[in-house]
């Protein structure tokens, strides 16, 4: 008998993994799987910092919004960070994400110490975004994943022609007009997004697998870009409702580990029927 705690959670991890799955498909084909993590890890400080002022200003420091607010303009500045290293030249771009991945998230535990410090209603919860706690999801939380997915999958569709020749002919797209710094940006919004939505359900450390492993699944089963895409966002729902099912029935067992574990197992599966 599933319960409606339950039912609430399967919604939004299936939800969110079909956003993740959409977004991950280009994510994937472009090679920014190493930004979407750097990214991820970026947005602790930036969670920290929102909480801090919240307590500064007398206001709930756990309210979600502003952590998620306070975590995308860090996960932006982790971006530019990576950029500005790249552009001079003298780094490399795994170097250069590699640096900001491990500063912003030492910055991010060295103020979560700071929060540990306060008052133990302060703190509360802010820890859950390191590895996620999507068992306490709410009807409005699944709600919102539920607006996020509809958001990418229109997103994705629509941006769909100028995201397929940016991933595969980027310099010959920029011949025929199109502004490829504008629909990467556009690209890199939707994995932030992506992100820092998922960072409440599977945390910083295992949101890159939502992003990159229904597609890498896909990307085994179809050659062909929009047969890619409508898999790996279906199986990033189906490892959200499975992986959430498996953490019901299992009492302890993290959500958000579940659910990547989930995706795994397909990975793993498409290689053996790959190979078959």
């Amino acid at each position: 008998m599933i319960t409606h705690n339950t039912l609430v959670v399967v919604l939004g991890c299936a939800a969110l993994g079909v956003a993740a799955g959409a977004v991950g498909c280009f994510a994937l084909l472009r090679g920014r799987a190493l930004l979407a993590d750097a990214m991820g890890h970026a947005a602790l400080p930036g969670v920290v910092a929102a909480a801090l002022l919240g307590a500064w200003w007398d206001t709930d420091p756990r309210a979600l919004p502003p952590l998620l607010i306070g975590g995308a303009v860090a996960g932006a500045l982790g971006l530019w960070a990576v950029q500005a290293l790249s552009a001079t030249g003298r780094i490399r771009q795994d170097a250069a994400i590699a640096v900001v991945l491990a500063s912003f998230y030492a910055l991010g535990v060295v103020g979560l110490s700071v929060v540990q410090a306060m008052p133990a209603g302060a703190q509360a919860g802010l820890s859950h975004f390191i590895l996620g706690q999507a068992a306490t999801m709410r009807a409005e939380d699944a709600w919102a994943a539920g607006l996020l997915a509809a958001f990418c999958l229109a997103s994705t569709v629509a941006l769909f022609p100028r995201l397929r020749a940016l991933c595969f002919d980027a310099e010959f797209a920029a011949l025929q007009g199109l502004n490829i710094r504008r629909t990467d940006a556009a690209l890199m919004g939707l994995i932030l997004l992506v992100c820092i939505a998922g960072l409440p359900a599977v945390g910083l450390v295992l949101v890159v697998a939502l992003l990159v492993l229904p597609a890498a699944t896909a990307r085994m089963l179809n050659q062909r870009l929009p047969g890619m895409f409508m898999a790996s966002a279906a199986l990033g729902g189906l490892s959200g409702v499975l992986g959430a099912l498996l953490s019901a029935g299992h009492a302890g067992w993290p959500t958000g580990a579940a659910v990547v574990l989930v995706g795994t197992a397909f990975f793993v599966a498409s290689l053996l029927l790959r190979r078959a």
